[in-house]
């Protein structure tokens, strides 16, 4: 089977901190597939956020996940701050896709980099919806271009 290949944008529009906890580690010692898909998820709901909407309510819409590619780099472990960045791209009329970049936080190593197809939905009708105009520029303003305003997120995680 061929390899993903994956390039990342030059700049990201949005960067959040997640902690690996014991429970997304596998029996290999290093981050499980699955839980990287739950931390993505978390930095996709804060990346939401950010814009001042919950994904339920993404003007008027919902939005869902279409798809999702993800690449490991190297192995995340349990305790390590990983910061990801996210940037919209390759926009179409219902959606487009948040391009991911998980790095481990203090030595910068590259853990996983990916992208995330977002639909748009109608909240009652639940059918593709293109993207409000209000929407898209907002995203439009995060989508890694060098002169977007860039916004840096840290969220404390709670002590255990």
């Amino acid at each position: 089977m061929a390899r993903i290949v994956f390039d990342l944008p030059p700049h990201f529009g949005f960067a959040t901190e997640l902690q690996i906890y014991i429970s997304h580690v596998n029996q290999g010692g290093h981050l499980d597939n699955a839980q990287l898909l739950s931390l993505v998820s978390e930095a996709r709901v804060r990346f939401f956020q950010s814009l001042g909407y919950p994904e339920a309510d993404v003007g008027g819409l919902s939005i869902v996940v279409g798809d999702i590619v993800a690449q490991y780099k190297s192995e995340g472990f349990h305790g390590e701050t990983m910061r990801v960045e996210m940037a919209p791209a390759d926009f179409n009329r219902y959606g487009f896709d948040l391009v991911f970049c998980m790095t481990e936080k203090t030595s910068g190593r590259e853990v996983a980099r990916g992208k995330i197809g977002i639909v748009f939905i109608g909240k009652a009708d639940r059918k593709v919806a293109p993207i409000p105009e209000s929407i898209r520029q907002l995203l439009l303003a995060r989508a890694g271009t060098p002169d977007s305003h860039a916004l840096s997120e840290r969220v404390s995680s709670p002590s255990t």
